[in-house]
């Protein structure tokens, strides 16, 4: 499986609940904070819930 680095790159203040909790899960807590992940069909349908707060790209 290959890997993906997700960075938040907006914040969550304005968002819904759903949607805090997404960013929890998948372990971004602020700004600017990096997480390395699987990208298995969960992590990426998580990502899409949110992908206008957050940046993402493989790591080969």
């Amino acid at each position: 499986m290959s890997r993906i680095k997700i960075k938040q790159v907006r914040s969550q203040i304005k968002c819904t609940l759903v949607q805090k909790r997404t960013l929890e899960a998948l372990g971004l807590r602020k700004i600017g904070h990096e997480v390395e992940q699987e990208s298995t069909s969960a992590i990426l349908g998580m990502v899409n819930k949110v992908q206008h707060l957050v940046s993402v790209e493989e790591i080969k």
